[in-house]
């Protein structure tokens, strides 16, 4: 894991850091490429050229950004989806690791 995303992490608790480390991962096995992991406007970034996927931990959940999410929103009931189109997954919730290895492979490749 990149330096700058493990010391940004810090400052979550251990069920956020545990989730996102979850969704970090599920990001890498969704594709057969090397993505780029970095920091950007100080969030959690993985780039494919300029396809990207956005981690963003907030104390009670993560934020999922990611192009595609409304085409698959039938598929992710129970979920909460901002106006702006982003994934939200609460701590009490499962990360819907199909549809989201779906998801990432149609952004990111």
């Amino acid at each position: 894991m990149n330096e700058q995303i493990k010391t940004y992490l810090e400052k979550y608790p251990q069920e956020i850091v545990d989730m996102f480390t979850a969704l970090r991962q599920l990001i890498f096995d969704s594709v057969n490429i090397v993505l780029e992991e970095t920091m950007w406007a100080k969030m959690p970034s993985y780039y494919n050229g300029d396809k990207v996927v956005r981690l963003i931990p907030f104390k009670d959940h993560i934020n999922v950004e990611v192009s595609g999410v409304i085409q698959h929103k039938d598929k992710l009931a129970g979920y909460k989806i901002t106006p702006k189109g982003m994934l939200q997954i609460f701590l009490n919730q499962d990360i819907p690791a199909e549809v989201l290895k779906q998801i990432f492979n149609e952004t990111l490749i």
